[in-house]
């Protein structure tokens, strides 16, 4: 195992710059998520990485070595692809054996690796079987297990999940992060579900447009986003953004509205920001409940959604859609008015202009 340290990295496809000053810390052992939208570049860091794209400018490390000019197939790392890459005529068992076959290991040692990593991936009984004779979650499982049999420093995973249906996803997602724990190799993992992402890191990193916008705990970036992007990327649905202008007074500040309604300045934000500074006040649906009449954010229905477990509300605010997430069952319909209160200790604050979250200094 190996920590990986990724260094200014730059890269350009002649004058298109697509990463831009990349720098993430890796420790040994640590599973990290790259998560972003579709270019904004977590795929093409893997790749150089791995070794497969060329790196502009900067550095990458695995270990205490620089692997910059170093060919793929001597970094010691391993890659698990979306697309699986298995050979169809092969069986599973050679599948997994071909890199250790390549590398002209004994046969013993083989055997040993294939066996060991199928009784953990729960491949024992398909061995014999070809690709084709294989659901879409057991192919990936042999994708892993080839990977495994390798005993690379480093996992390089690549949106493996995406060619699954949801309920695959959801009980995948499950075993490769069963599978990290028992093995504590390094990981990187690419995806742009952001649920993937918080569910399976122990780092996440938010990529947008070639440069990271934040990285961190899971819940840390849930609870404390950066900016507006990362506050609307990470978490499903996404966290309402609502204009308004910052007032503030003797006693604190207010958020006023477009209604002239106003709410006290979340606590995380008091001292920061100047009087009618144009913000963006940011609440989760998961953070809104019921008020009672003129009081909080006066809203118009206009869709509710039953889930079974949650009643997802959306709404009409000053011209701003909303959505509310409630535990208890309403009977909710269109057009009727909701007073929505936000939990003012789990309430964000953002400059309109810049996008940066504005914090007490």
């Amino acid at each position: 195992m190996a920590s990986v340290q990724i260094r200014e990295v730059q890269k350009y496809f002649g004058s298109t710059q697509v990463i831009r000053g990349v720098s993430i810390s890796i420790q040994d052992g640590e599973f990290a998520v790259l998560v972003g939208p579709s270019g904004c570049g977590k795929s093409t860091l893997l790749r150089m990485l791995a070794g497969l794209e060329e790196i502009t400018q900067g550095e990458i490390l695995i270990g205490e070595k620089v692997v910059n000019n170093v060919q793929p197939k001597e970094r010691d790392i391993a890659m698990v692809f979306q697309n699986y890459a298995l050979y169809p005529h092969m069986t599973v068992y050679d599948n997994m054996a071909f890199s250790l076959m390549l590398a002209k290991s004994d046969k013993a040692v083989i055997k040993q690796r294939v066996d060991k990593a199928s009784e953990v991936l729960g491949l024992g009984a398909l061995l014999q079987r070809y690709p084709r004779q294989l659901s879409g979650g057991q192919r990936q499982r042999v994708a892993m297990g080839r990977a495994i049999v390798r005993d690379p420093q480093v996992f390089l995973f690549d949106e493996p999940l995406s060619n699954l249906d949801a309920k695959l996803r959801v009980q995948m997602r499950a075993e490769i992060k069963a599978l990290h724990q028992r093995l504590g190799t390094t990981s990187v993992y690419v995806t742009h579900d952001q649920i993937e992402a918080m569910t399976m890191a122990d780092q996440i990193v938010v990529m947008h447009d070639g440069v990271v916008e934040q990285h961190g705990k899971p819940l840390h970036i849930y609870d404390h986003p950066a900016n507006l992007f990362v506050a609307g990327f990470i978490g499903s649905p996404a966290m309402n953004f609502i204009p308004g202008t910052l007032r503030r007074h003797p006693a604190g500040a207010n958020v006023e509205f477009a209604d002239g309604s106003s709410l006290p300045a979340p606590q995380s934000a008091h001292g920061a920001g100047a009087d009618g500074q144009k913000v963006i006040y940011g609440v989760r649906p998961e953070h809104l409940s019921i008020g009672e009449p003129d009081t909080g954010l006066k809203s118009i229905v206009v869709v509710v959604e039953p889930t079974g477990a949650n009643t997802e509300v959306y709404s009409s605010f000053c011209g701003v859609d909303m959505i509310s997430i409630f535990r208890e069952r309403h009977d909710f319909t269109a057009g009727d008015i909701l007073h929505l209160l936000p939990d003012p200790q789990r309430t964000h604050l953002f400059d309109e202009q810049s996008g940066k979250v504005l914090v007490q200094a």
